[in-house]
């Protein structure tokens, strides 16, 4: 409760009732909603293009065991649920600008007046990084982990559906886009004094263990070695995550003294 405190008590976080902060945020998903709506409606005439780029890492794998590098579908719908899962996705990536910008707008009333110029280093850091983490999922992780399966399973005549790869797919690459958010998310947490690093070092078990959870659901594999791959880069992240709460903090205090 001691690191609360001083959330609580500031004074600029009492300008808005609790039902005003629900109906803000309701606004801010409707926006969002309709903003990825309108990436959606852009992206889908260019899903097939789209999706031919996706299913190179598959098609890789494929060929470099040996196999046919082609994709099946079970039934006649899935081709057209598939073009509206690659539209929304791609829809999701062109739009997370004005995603995020809506999520600037629902924390920029819990800042002061002078921390609100922050504006366009949180858009350019959390677009920047959600991309970067899209693409090193598309370019480094599908690529190693589809190759890693399709090799332990080469005993075996493959036959993958377009929609298990597209939803194996977006889980890494979404993951992967949001997972790499953390440090963003936490300075500006730690700037409104929502957490602390010392908060953060008390609850470091339930984090790891928390990350370990996430992991399992990210990784496209089930075995521990993989899991334990994609849960160490997070407690790094989480690591840094103390160390720019702790600079945040003490930034924090150093002006609380100076006035």
């Amino acid at each position: 409760m001691a690191d609360a405190a001083p959330f609580l008590l500031a004074p600029h976080t009492h300008s808005m009732p609790l039902l005003a902060h629900l109906e803000e945020l309701r606004k801010r998903i409707i926006f969002s909603v309709l903003g990825v709506l309108v990436g959606f409606l852009l992206c889908w005439s260019y899903a097939d293009r789209i999706f031919g780029l996706m299913q190179q890492p598959i098609i890789q794998a494929l060929r470099h065991h040996g196999l046919s590098g082609r994709l099946v579908y079970l039934n006649p719908t899935e081709p057209f649920d598939l073009y509206l899962e690659v539209g929304f996705v791609a829809g999701l990536f062109a739009a997370s600008p004005f995603v995020f910008y809506q999520l600037w707008l629902f924390i920029a009333p819990g800042l002061y007046r002078d921390e609100k110029c922050y504006v366009l280093p949180f858009l350019l850091s959390t677009v920047g990084l959600f991309i970067a983490g899209g693409f090193f999922g598309y370019r480094m992780v599908c690529p190693a982990s589809l190759d890693f399966l399709i090799g332990y399973g080469q005993r075996f005549q493959p036959m993958i559906t377009t929609g298990e790869y597209t939803k194996l797919f977006v889980t890494i690459i979404i993951g992967l886009g949001l997972i790499v958010e953390m440090p963003i998310f936490v300075f500006f947490l730690a700037l409104m004094r929502v957490i602390t690093a010392r908060w953060m070092w008390r609850n470091l078990r339930y984090s790891i263990l928390a990350i370990f959870i996430v992991a399992s659901i990210v990784t496209p594999t089930t075995d521990i070695l993989n899991m334990c791959l994609f849960a160490a880069p997070m407690v790094a992240l989480y690591a840094i995550s103390m160390g720019v709460a702790w600079l945040v903090n003490s930034a924090r205090e150093r002006g609380a003294g100076a006035a």
